[in-house]
């Protein structure tokens, strides 16, 4: 249970959520991306996707992966899509003008680092039981939400000043939460860290309650029925991780993208607010 005497002033998950049909294709146009496992071809930053539709539709949508699209199966941008071409950009006789489209991609770029820090933050007042980590993380969050209604103020932004500020916030609920389960747990696996890499390890069935997996490498882990409550897994690389009858429902910032580059199944436990 969380303690709050604040008004809620954090958007909820489902608004942090990409909505695909209120958005000009900005993720298939501003972005760049390189010929891999995760893309068939190479694309040069704000040049179309060669499968956009002129109805701002992916023409490949049904067969992405089979094409070599993977990037594209995993990828939100946090109701940044939506924000930007609804109320930000919202004349659309204008897109086409190459200023106007440098700049709509660039607010782009910069308001989905900024809602998916408003997706954070909303998870800390959830989680913290101190008031005033809660104050604190609403008054950020109510920073961030102004920001996010003017273009102009968006790119004046200090985007890496925001980043400081709300790491220093979740570091701080992050080890409140987990100091609860590894007070009464097992003693910590030291291997069980921070931005360790983890890739291919074998973990099935093991309480990992508490552990502080913040930034690790967990590529092809297997994480088979683990339970993962109260686990950090902010920045954690899960993609091919094996998370089949996984418990991550009281997992710490788990992100939708996140598990969608994993292996799930109809026994895996997901966080409120991602969906399968």
């Amino acid at each position: 249970m969380t303690i709050s005497r604040f008004p809620l002033t954090v958007p909820s998950r489902t608004d942090l959520r990409g909505d695909c049909r209120r958005c000009v294709a900005l993720c298939c146009t501003a972005f760049g991306f390189t010929r891999s496992a995760d893309f068939a071809v190479d694309k040069e930053p704000g040049i179309p996707c060669s499968h956009l539709s002129p109805e701002f539709s992916c023409t490949i949508h049904d067969s992405l992966l089979g094409r070599g699209y993977r990037g594209c199966t995993v990828f939100d941008c946090f109701g940044a899509g939506q924000q930007v071409s609804e109320h930000l950009f919202p004349d659309r006789a204008a897109h086409s003008l190459p200023p106007v489209r440098r700049r709509m991609f660039a607010v782009f770029a910069a308001v989905k680092q900024l809602h998916e820090m408003l997706w954070h933050l909303g998870e800390a007042a959830r989680r913290t039981y101190d008031p005033d980590v809660v104050e604190r993380a609403h008054a950020t969050a109510a920073s961030i939400t102004a920001l996010t209604r003017s273009a102009d103020e968006v790119l004046a932004a200090d985007i890496a000043g925001l980043h400081d500020r709300v790491r220093t916030l979740l570091i701080d609920v992050s080890a409140e939460v987990r100091a609860c389960h590894l007070a009464a747990g097992e003693p910590p696996d030291p291997a069980l860290r921070a931005g360790a890499d983890l890739a291919g390890r074998r973990l099935r069935g093991r309480r990992l309650c508490g552990a502080d997996l913040r930034g690790a490498c967990l590529i092809g882990a297997d994480l088979r029925d683990c339970d993962l409550t109260a686990v950090d897994l902010l920045g954690a690389d899960l993609r091919d991780s094996r998370l089949h009858g996984a418990d991550l429902s009281a997992a710490l910032f788990v992100t939708g993208p996140q598990l969608a580059a994993a292996h799930t199944d109809r026994r895996t436990r997901l966080p409120a607010g991602i969906t399968p």
